[in-house]
C-alpha cells in the first residue's frame, strides 16, 4: 500500500478541527515534502520523524514521501502531527496494518528516539473524537487529561515502538482511567485575617452571589491578604468547570495535574497588557480573563494598569466570554471570572487616614481616581472601604472565623440561588429580577430614592438588586427587605468618577 490516512486533530480555542494526514510514497529520487500549510515547527518534524523512525527499528522509506494535512486552508502548528506523519509512512509503506488506524485519532510529538511528547489542545480533541467514535491516542504524559472528557477513550503510549506493537495487536495497551476528583486543600485560610469586619462581610456576600469587589484603603492594609482568600470559600467548581479549566491551561501547560479541583486564582502584574489580560497573538491564546474562568481575577493596584488594559474588560465582564479576531483566526474563550481589584485612595495612599496626613494634591487625586472610568466602576458591585487597624487590633490573641465556616454558608446561599434561578445572583438576566426579588412598596420607595441621590445608572441599579438578593439569601430570606437594600447601596457609595 502506497497510500495511507490517518485521522488527527488541530486546535482552535476550545475547539478541535479533524485534519487527514494523507501520505504517499511514489517512485523518483528520495524526498520529504510537506503540505497543507505547516508552519515552521511542522516543517521541522521531517527530521524528527525520520530519526524517530529509525531509532524504534523501522525502515524509513528511502522513496519519494508526500505528506499532506487536509484541509489545506487550515493552519496547522506545533510538534502535535509528528506521530500522525511518521504512522503515515509506516502504514504507507507496508511496516504497520492500516486496518485498526481507522478507529483512532493520534496526536503526538516525537522525541528523535522515539518517545512520545504531550502537547497542547488534549481535552478538546479527546470531546472531538468521542463525537465521532473514535480513540485518541496521546503521549502517556497527558492521556489522564482527555480521560477527563465524558464518554471519550484515550490510549497513552511511550512511545512509537510500543504503539505499534498495540496496533499490530501483539501488546495491546489499556485506555487510560480518570483519577479520582480531589478538593483542593491548599486555599489560604480567612482565619488568617485580622480585624477588618466589613471587608470580611463584603468578601463573603462576593462569594456567595459571585458579585465583582473592589477593595480601597490606604496601603498595608490587607487588601491583598483578603483577595487572596476568596477562593478558600468559593463553592467547590462544578466537574464541568474544572474540565473546562482544565482545558484553558493546556493551550499553555501540555501536562498537568488533572485530579486537582480548584477554583483559579489569578494575579497579573499591573504591567500586563490588553493582550495578556483578554487574549491574544497572531494565533490567539487564552488570556488572564479565560484563565481565570470559574474563579478570581485579582488586579492590585488597579488604576495602575493602562486604560486600554482596564476597558478591554468590560464587555467580557457582561458576556461571559471572549472573542479574539485576527486576520486568519477567530477564536472565543469562556471567561466567567470573578473580578476582585484593590487600589489605594490616592497616589500616596493615605488620602482619608486618620493617622497619616495626604501629600497629594487635589488635581493628583482626581487625575489618579480618574483612571478608573465610570463604566467599569459600574460594573463592580461590591466597593467597599478597608480601613487601617490600630496595633492592639493586630495584636489581640485568638483568630476570627475560618473559610470553612464561611464556606458552608456560602454554600447554602448559593444552593438557594441554584434551585429558583439555576444561576449565581450575578448572572442574573434583567427580565429575572422581578420574580427573584420580589419587593414590597416601601422597597421600591427606598431604592428609588437611594438610586436618584446616588446618581445610579440602570446597570448600577440592577446590579443592587442582585446584591440584595444574595444579602437575604444569606440571611435565609425569601424576599428583599429594606435592610438588604440598605446594606446593598452602602457598597456602591465610593464614586470615584
Amino acid at each position: 500500500m502506497e497510500l495511507s490516512v490517518i485521522y488527527s486533530r488541530a486546535v482552535a480555542g476550545l475547539e478541535a478541527p479533524p485534519v487527514r494526514v494523507e501520505t504517499h510514497l511514489s517512485n523518483g529520487l528520495p524526498a520529504f515534502h510537506i503540505v497543507g500549510l505547516p508552519e515552521t515547527a511542522v516543517r521541522e518534524s521531517k527530521d524528527r520523524v525520520r530519526s524517530a523512525i529509525l531509532n524504534s527499528h523501522f525502515t524509513f522509506p528511502d522513496r519519494r514521501i508526500t505528506v499532506n494535512l487536509a484541509p489545506a486552508d487550515l493552519p496547522k502548528e506545533g510538534g502535535r502531527f509528528d506521530l500522525p506523519i511518521a504512522l503515515g509512512i509506516l502504514a504507507a509503506s507496508g511496516q504497520l496494518p492500516a486496518d485498526q488506524l481507522r478507529h483512532h485519532e493520534f496526536l503526538g510529538e516525537l522525541a528523535l528516539g522515539g518517545n512520545l511528547r504531550p502537547v497542547p489542545g488534549v481535552i478538546p480533541a479527546a470531546a472531538a473524537a468521542a463525537q465521532v467514535q473514535r480513540r485518541l491516542v496521546v503521549s502517556s504524559q497527558c492521556a489522564d487529561l482527555g480521560a477527563r472528557v465524558p464518554a471519550s477513550e484515550v490510549i497513552g503510549a511511550d512511545d512509537l515502538l510500543r504503539l505499534c506493537a498495540h496496533l499490530n495487536g501483539s501488546a495491546p495497551l489499556a485506555p487510560a482511567r480518570p483519577e479520582a476528583l480531589r478538593p483542593a486543600q491548599d486555599y489560604p485560610d480567612l482565619a488568617e485575617v485580622q480585624g477588618q469586619e466589613g471587608a470580611r462581610r463584603a468578601l463573603e456576600i462576593a462569594a456567595a452571589g459571585s458579585h465583582n469587589l473592589l477593595l480601597c484603603g490606604p496601603p498595608g492594609t490587607g487588601k491583598t491578604l483578603l483577595a487572596s482568600r476568596l477562593p478558600g470559600i468559593l463553592p467547590p467548581p462544578t466537574p464541568e468547570e474544572a474540565l473546562t479549566g482544565l482545558a484553558l491551561r493546556n493551550h499553555l501547560e501540555s501536562t498537568l495535574d488533572a485530579g486537582e479541583f480548584r477554583r483559579p486564582f489569578r494575579s497579573p502584574h499591573h504591567s500586563a497588557t490588553a493582550g495578556a489580560l483578554v487574549g491574544g497573538g497572531s494565533r490567539p491564546r487564552p488570556g488572564e480573563i479565560s484563565l481565570a474562568h470559574g474563579g478570581v481575577l485579582f488586579l492590585d493596584e488597579l488604576p495602575e494598569f493602562s486604560r486600554h488594559s482596564l476597558e478591554s474588560l468590560r464587555e467580557p465582564m457582561e458576556r461571559g466570554e471572549i472573542t479574539v479576531s485576527r486576520t486568519r483566526h477567530k477564536v472565543t474563550y469562556p471567561a466567567r471570572f470573578q473580578l476582585v481589584a484593590a487600589m489605594n485612595p490616592c497616589p500616596c495612599g493615605f488620602d482619608g487616614d486618620p493617622d497619616r496626613a495626604c501629600r497629594c494634591t487635589p488635581e493628583q487625586i482626581q487625575r489618579y481616581r480618574g483612571r478608573i472610568s465610570g463604566p467599569l466602576l459600574d460594573r463592580i458591585d461590591l466597593q467597599v472601604p478597608v480601613y487601617r487597624l490600630q496595633p492592639g487590633q493586630l495584636l489581640a490573641p485568638g483568630r476570627g472565623e475560618s473559610s470553612r465556616a464561611v464556606r458552608q454558608r456560602v454554600v447554602q446561599s448559593r444552593e438557594l440561588q441554584l434551585q429558583r434561578q439555576g444561576c449565581a445572583n450575578a448572572r442574573l438576566a434583567p427580565d429575572q429580577l422581578a420574580d427573584a426579588c420580589l419587593l414590597s412598596s416601601v422597597c421600591k420607595s427606598h431604592l428609588e430614592g437611594a438610586a436618584s441621590r446616588l446618581h445610579l445608572s440602570g446597570r448600577g441599579l440592577h446590579r443592587t438588586l442582585r446584591v440584595s438578593r444574595t444579602i437575604a439569601d444569606l440571611d435565609g430570606q425569601d424576599t428583599v427587605g429594606v435592610t438588604h437594600i440598605s446594606e446593598a447601596l452602602s457598597y456602591r457609595e465610593l464614586d470615584f468618577r
